[in-house]
């Protein structure tokens, strides 16, 4: 290392814990508000077509933009975990190596997804759920998100490493700028050019090429950063604990996805293509409440991997101490605020169907109770990540997101009809919490958090 990167090391790893997951977690917060605010804009520009299909549309490619994520996420928290444990035991030279890694593969991931889903466009469409009449605006939409899979699964590789290197503040102004570009370019395409819900994909791709571009140059360009990308190098073990360690994120995403479907599926059979139409409006509300928990706790994972491979256990205990107080505030206040703002968030999307007003505010309303169980699930998975124990995070990752939700969303509906669908996951989210607390009680001798 250099004096600079001696300093940024000595700045992440000297600070106090609690004042430096404020500065680690807070950029990514904003980050992944501002990320799940791209599909609910679009909703949002889309709804004011007049037509349930078209919104439909955006929800059931929701599913397929989860496995691009999903992908990101993959080689993106993997690698950048890895890079984590690495600068901290001074090692930069291989966490510039898995940077580089993580980057080439991501990329290559994604022309996999573009070139399968182009051949196979139509049955794809249908596997997400789409029925006749949605068939038609989900072709258009899914046709122009495909030509963007392999820029975005390489730039949320891009974003993850530039946070677990201590340099979220950059990631969220690229984040930031493609979601202002996004507001502008959807009512430009969508109505100006008449372009429908493909002038929504096109300003969601276009949006997240700059949203990637700005951490391509802060690695490219000449920094005071500790991680500079190497060279590709597939060195078969690190790579391999690498993918490992990524791979409860992308269960999740993966899990989700498939979830998705399902939920579509109940809808479809229950309610028609307006049950579909109001999870879409759901998931992109939910996503924003979800995205500050996402947000802390991989703001805070860089940090858990730093004190783990400095072996500062103390530090560590401190951190999950302060971690849970931090989250059980949070799901409170989220809770609560989610329950009154029910209605005015109901209205923002669905004002023009009349019809599926009240049923949105009710399904919002009971799904909103999940929210004081899942901060503390999705922070108990990261922070396993963080632990390099992929096997925990990725067993409360696949119970959570889809052995739990699966067998509540087939269970419940039987015994409550519509309601039992949107309480599903208040009950996947209540036996998750459960696994969680078990997990993290029994692991706690084993990597020094008692």
């Amino acid at each position: 290392m250099n004096d600079k990167q001696e300093a940024k090391f000595r700045e992440l790893t000297g600070q106090p814990v609690g004042h430096l997951v404020c500065k680690m977690a807070a950029p990514t917060i904003i980050s992944m508000m501002v990320t799940a605010c791209y599909n609910m804009v679009d909703t949002y520009f889309v709804g004011q077509l007049h037509s349930n299909s078209a919104t439909g549309a955006v929800g059931v490619v929701f599913s397929l933009m989860a496995v691009i994520q999903a992908v990101g996420f993959f080689f993106g928290h993997g690698s950048g975990n890895y890079i984590s444990r690495q600068l901290g035991r001074h090692e930069s030279g291989d966490a510039g190596k898995m940077a580089a890694t993580g980057v080439t593969l991501a990329f290559l991931a994604g022309c996999v997804i573009l070139t399968l889903g182009q051949i196979f466009l139509t049955p794809l469409a249908r596997l997400l759920g789409s029925t006749d009449t949605i068939l038609p605006y989900a072709r258009s939409y899914l046709r122009i998100i495909l030509l963007g899979a392999p820029y975005m699964t390489a730039s949320f590789v891009l974003n993850n490493q530039l946070r677990f290197q201590g340099s979220a503040a950059y990631g969220m102004v690229g984040i930031a700028a493609g979601a202002v570009l996004n507001v502008g370019l959807d009512p430009l395409l969508i109505f100006v050019l008449d372009m429908g819900v493909a002038g929504a994909a096109l300003a969601t791709i276009l949006s997240q090429f700059v949203g990637g571009a700005i951490p391509l140059v802060y690695f490219l360009r000449p920094n005071s950063s500790k991680l500079r990308l190497g060279r590709t190098s597939f060195h078969g073990r690190a790579l391999l604990k690498a993918c490992a360690n990524g791979s409860s994120e992308f269960m999740t995403n993966i899990s989700m996805s498939v979830v998705n479907m399902l939920y579509n599926w109940q809808l479809m059979r229950l309610m028609g293509s307006g049950g579909v139409a109001v999870y879409g409006v759901i998931m992109y509300v939910n996503f924003i409440f979800i995205a500050i928990f996402l947000g802390y706790s991989m703001g805070s994972a860089p940090i858990v991997g730093y004190h783990y491979g400095a072996g500062n256990r103390t530090e560590l205990r401190g951190l999950l101490r302060k971690s849970l107080c931090i989250i059980t505030v949070m799901s409170v206040v989220l809770t609560a605020a989610a329950l009154l703002l029910a209605r005015p968030l109901s209205l923002i999307f669905v004002s023009k169907e009349p019809a599926l007003l009240p049923v949105t505010i009710r399904a919002f309303s009971i799904y909103s109770l999940s929210f004081l169980m899942v901060g503390h699930n999705i922070y108990a998975s990261s922070f396993f990540t963080a632990l390099n124990d992929g096997f925990i995070s990725a067993l409360i990752s696949f119970a959570r997101t889809l052995v739990f939700q699966v067998a509540a969303v087939i269970v419940l509906p039987v015994l409550w009809g519509i309601d039992g669908v949107w309480a599903a996951v208040v009950a996947a989210e209540t036996l998750a919490l459960l696994l969680s607390a078990a997990c993290l009680v029994g692991k706690r001798k084993k990597y020094g958090y008692a």
